[in-house]
């Protein structure tokens, strides 16, 4: 593991960074720094995290818990993840997916989900490293109109 890095809860002041990682993980504009911030201060269902190195960010992964009247504990699930190329294979990704689970661990989350495309052998692997199973559910989508 890398000793330089540190893996914590994003913040306000992380949002120019979160904008840009954003930006390049899911391409088109940058999300607004007003829009992050109001999202990092209001939004306490989810957790955002951020993976430092050299005092620089360099990843961040998102992640949700939420309850059900179907059952008794919560659920987590990662929603997000996403580590700059340069900074890949170094632990990183597995460090923000361990930081989200103990997180969720706190709120009471006893299982997880991600949700990754089937082609994204590289995420696969490391969701599978960090003890993920497949399974053999279908995720259907839907565009709702406006």
């Amino acid at each position: 593991m890398n000793p330089d890095l540190m893996v914590r809860r994003a913040t306000i002041t992380d949002a120019e960074e979160l904008s840009r990682l954003n930006q390049e993980f899911n391409g088109g504009e940058k999300r607004p720094l007003a829009k992050i911030v109001e999202r990092l201060s209001t939004n306490h269902d989810e957790l955002i995290a951020v993976a430092e190195t050299g005092g620089e960010i360099v990843g961040f992964g998102c992640a949700q818990s939420f309850y059900s009247f179907c059952y008794e504990l919560p659920h987590g699930e990662i929603t997000e993840l996403f580590v700059e190329e340069a900074a890949r294979r170094k632990g990183i990704a597995i460090a923000i997916i361990s930081f989200l689970e103990e997180k969720l661990r706190e709120r009471g989350v006893i299982s997880m989900r991600v949700l990754t495309g089937r082609g994204n052998n590289v995420a696969i692997k490391t969701y599978e490293h960090c003890n993920y199973i497949k399974d053999d559910e279908q995720v259907l989508m839907k565009r709702l109109p406006d």
